[in-house]
């Protein structure tokens, strides 16, 4: 369930908050297929299944990438800032990659609004969220994501 704040000052008074969980999504051997066309990494870990399922893991992995690309979908499943004209991925100040997902996997993203700064013209956000496995005893990807609002 998302949190909607409608402008800055709404958004200003969730620092420290939890944001919550997002729905799982399955990560399939077509979205980490399209992922590698799209980076030009073909490396069999995340391509050949048949190759993979004798790797370290028994079964191909999402690119660590991928994984952290799926954040802005997930994140946006926890807060909806209405009520700006622009939102800005800023960047990420930490990514650690604790355990690799397997194919046919489901994550999900836990969040909390770490901090809410100003900045001319808007505010910076400084996520904390673990992206995590079902089933898993370690998430996925453990990461800082910084992104700014305009009003």
């Amino acid at each position: 369930m998302s949190i909607t704040v409608n402008g800055l000052d709404e958004l200003k008074k969730l620092a420290g908050s939890d944001l919550g969980t997002s729905e799982w999504i399955e990560v399939t051997q077509e979205r980490i297929d399209t992922f590698a066309d799209a980076t030009g990494d073909h490396q069999w870990i995340h391509v050949d299944p048949e190759r993979a399922k004798d790797g370290p893991f028994g079964a191909p992995i999402a690119h660590g990438y991928l994984t952290l690309s799926l954040f802005i979908p997930l994140f946006t499943e926890l807060l909806d800032v209405q009520g700006v004209t622009t939102k800005v991925n800023y960047g990420l100040n930490k990514v650690r990659f604790p355990s690799p997902v397997k194919v046919g996997s489901r994550i999900r993203l836990v969040g909390k609004l770490a901090d809410v700064e100003e900045v001319p013209g808007g505010v910076q956000i400084t996520v904390d969220g673990a992206i995590e496995i079902e089933g898993g005893a370690k998430p996925a990807a453990v990461l800082q994501s910084l992104s700014r609002f305009y009003a």
